[in-house]
């Protein structure tokens, strides 16, 4: 039987899901192209995973609708499952197992066949064949990641779901993961990547922010930091967090933040703003100049704005 040709890997529209009295995700609508890295944002407890196990048949949404790799995700669950890697935030192989052992295990699982040629070739494919016979249990967070996501590519997935495949990883072992997720892209495989970090979020083709169940903001990420009309002035000197505590209540700023030594001052009103930082800043020690608003800039933004606004987060 031929698989559906569909122009979108995930194509998902007005998503719902309440947990009892909790509206854990609110008509959320999402595509996804082939081939494309797209980065899912937003605080803890916004609905991310939620969202995540919905697209991939793994959780029934209570209304909506939508395909994964051109399968129904309300009837065709079991299609998607078997085509789609998904690594999950918790670490979920075996300490006592070697790395070859954990890879075989989940090789039985899928029922593949040629179990050991796939296992040999994803130990190879992630740089993992010299450490196969390694235990688990004793693998650095780098190594148990790359192990993590050879097994989500041992049945050779058209689509990865990766729910914060990072958290608590070396910035080098980051960077590394990150090279091969764009390897994967290039052979036309999609990823949806949940994601904390503004380096990750900046390396993906297209962004979606979901805070509190709401998707606020998509696209590119020119296009998301566009999206927020911000205007942002630096601002240098000494006691910073003092200046940064009286500009929160002066005309035109709607936010500041602290980057190392320097100081970010951010709000819609652009006018109002740079009137705010040349009075505050003209004839005294301080330095200020115009910046060009950045991902980071604007995800404080949302984030400060979207306060839970239903009880205790999903």
């Amino acid at each position: 039987m031929s698989e559906p040709i569909a122009e979108y890997a995930i194509d998902v529209h007005k998503l719902n899901k309440h947990f009892g009295m909790k509206h854990v995700v609110k008509d959320v609508s999402l595509q996804v192209a082939r081939g494309e890295i797209f980065g899912f944002l937003g605080p803890n407890g916004s609905g991310k995973t939620t969202s995540i196990r919905m697209m991939c048949g793994l959780l029934t949404p209570d209304s909506g609708s939508g395909t994964c790799l051109g399968y129904d995700i309300l009837t065709e669950s079991a299609q998607i499952k078997r085509r789609v890697g998904y690594m999950t935030q918790r670490f979920s192989y075996w300490d006592d197992l070697s790395i070859r052992e954990n890879l075989d295990f989940v090789a039985r699982v899928y029922q593949m066949p040629n179990r050991k040629q796939a296992v040999q070739r994803a130990l190879e494919s992630l740089g993992l064949a010299s450490r196969a016979n390694q235990l688990t249990g004793a693998l650095s967070g780098g190594w148990k990641q790359r192990l993590a996501l050879a097994a989500c590519m041992l049945h050779e997935p058209k689509l990865l779901l990766l729910d914060e495949p990072t958290a608590g990883v070396d910035p080098a072992a980051r960077r590394d993961f990150w090279e091969e997720l764009h390897t994967l892209a290039a052979q036309g495989i999609s990823v949806l990547v949940s994601t904390h970090y503004m380096d990750e979020a900046e390396r993906c083709h297209k962004l979606a922010y979901i805070a509190y169940g709401e998707l606020l903001a998509q696209g590119t990420a020119s296009e998301v930091v566009a999206s927020q009309d911000l205007a942002t002035w630096t601002i240098t000197g000494e006691r910073l967090a003092e200046l940064s505590n009286r500009l929160r209540t002066m005309p035109g700023v709607d936010q500041t933040v602290v980057f190392g030594s320097a100081l970010h001052v951010s709000g819609r009103d652009h006018r109002a703003l740079d009137a705010t930082v040349k009075q505050v800043t003209e004839g005294t020690a301080f330095a200020a100049a115009p910046l060009e608003t950045g991902l980071e800039d604007v995800f404080i933004y949302m984030m400060g704005r979207t306060a839970d606004n239903y009880g205790e987060p999903s």
